[in-house]
């Protein structure tokens, strides 16, 4: 699957799982989709916790204002190149990542699980 062709609203609701966040073969998580600008906006606000990944595509910078917890956030390539990653508290601002295409969004701790690091590869699988 594309990291493109999926969406939130349509492709299976709120927390719907629509594929599976994928490195080098390894399944990470699982992932939903948010590829409109009304998913885009609604991300992971108003949730209490939230389980696998969300995929932001297109983004480049994103925002934990509102957010009720902290969350780890990869920004990407088209390629799915891991440029910038960091970890997030409720109401900041994360810088721009002009090269970004897309990021990724999951419970803060979950990317020191996954061991993941700039400049692994991820993609969106069915």
């Amino acid at each position: 699957m594309d990291v493109g062709n999926g969406n939130v609203e349509r492709g299976g609701g709120e927390g719907g799982t629509l594929g599976w966040l994928v490195r080098d073969g390894e399944v990470l998580a699982s992932a939903q989709l948010a590829t409109t600008a009304r998913a885009r906006m609604r991300g992971l606000l108003g949730r209490n916790e939230f389980e696998g990944a969300l995929v932001l595509r297109p983004c480049r910078q994103v925002h934990t204002w509102g957010m009720r917890f902290p969350i780890d956030v990869a920004f990407c390539t088209g390629d799915g190149v891991v440029l910038h990653a960091t970890t997030m508290r409720p109401w900041r601002l994360s810088r721009v990542v002009r090269r970004a295409k897309f990021a990724v969004e999951a419970p803060a701790g979950s990317f020191e699980r996954w061991r993941l690091r700039p400049l692994d590869v991820l993609e969106v699988k069915d």
